[in-house]
């Protein structure tokens, strides 16, 4: 289990790694609430992962670092672990998915880890078995890990210092890490905030597990918002969740695009659709009023996929 203790102790390991983002008002004159962003675009790599990545390799043995690291992820944690890996002078391989974009492969290249393309049912399996045949090193997971979950928790203390009574935050929910560990730190700091996950419509697992009461498959179709999303949710994943979390609220691909093109247009801030999806459900009211933090969680988007949003073209 993650604690609140955890948490804090992340923050002194990883502040050599992860730099404490700054937390703005949304300008939007006519929002349904009191919009903040907690802008983790802003971030070494672009996305949060390089908190929980910090953290975990940070726990390793000097001879598990030998071995080097292993993860997987369609861009941002494998981002996340190159960095550190490279800081540190040992390998890094990263499995992704055939559908990763271009532009956070090369990312990740740059950052000197080896990316491995592989069909997405081999992907999700790498996850499961938390390895890939004939891959060495140590698998640094992307979010079911306590270390990863108590770096990602360290974003909710910076919050909480900016702002002592926010109503709401509404985090992204690609596997959960980012939201488990900002609920964990919430619910014993400030109980009465209302914790939301934020998915997009073309791959909502855990609103529907939710839904069901049990973990759930659902149709997933790849989309434009990459960041997040996925066809299940891990079952140790959603135990966590429905024990933390007030809900998962849920956004289609066109309010994500316009959520993208307001912080773009009115707070000067690139973000990527994950990051924009909270956003996008701030906006629709689905969180309630009062004062909602949104956690933007990266801003790694290929630029010709930016002006397309940006020209309302996707």
């Amino acid at each position: 289990m993650v604690t609140l203790s955890a948490i804090k102790e992340a923050r002194r390991v990883i502040a050599g790694s992860a730099i404490r983002t700054p937390l703005v008002r949304l300008s939007v004159d006519d929002a349904p609430a009191e919009i903040y962003l907690k802008l983790e675009n802003l971030q070494p790599i672009g996305s949060f992962k390089i908190r929980g990545a910090a953290n975990a390799i940070t726990r390793l043995s000097t001879r598990e670092l030998e071995r080097g690291v292993v993860t997987a992820s369609a861009g941002n944690m494998a981002q996340g672990v190159a960095w550190c890996a490279r800081s540190l002078g040992i390998p890094c391989t990263v499995i992704a998915p055939d559908t990763a974009p271009d532009a956070k492969v090369h990312a990740i290249e740059r950052r000197g880890g080896r990316v491995i393309k592989v069909p997405f049912a081999d992907w999700w399996r790498a996850f499961e078995e938390r390895s890939f045949p004939g891959v060495e090193g140590i698998f640094i997971h992307a979010f079911d890990d306590p270390h990863v979950m108590a770096g990602n928790g360290t974003i909710a203390l910076e919050i909480l210092e900016d702002l002592k009574d926010p109503d709401a935050i509404v985090i992204p929910w690609g596997g959960g890490g980012l939201t488990c560990g900002i609920a964990t730190a919430m619910r014993e700091l400030q109980p009465r905030c209302r914790i939301y996950a934020a998915e997009v419509e073309t791959a909502a697992p855990l609103a529907a597990s939710l839904a069901a009461g049990t973990p759930t498959e659902v149709d997933y179709r790849p989309s434009w918002v990459d960041g997040i999303g996925a066809k299940a949710v891990f079952p140790q994943m959603f135990a966590r969740a429905r024990n933390l979390i007030d809900g998962s609220l849920v956004a289609d691909l066109d309010s994500v695009a316009e959520a993208l093109r307001l912080l773009m247009t009115r707070n000067h801030v690139v973000a990527e659709g994950a990051g924009a999806c909270s956003v996008a459900c701030a906006l629709s009211s689905k969180a309630g009023p009062g004062k909602i933090v949104c956690i933007v969680s990266g801003g790694n988007i290929d630029a010709s996929k930016l002006a397309r949003i940006l020209n309302s073209e996707l």
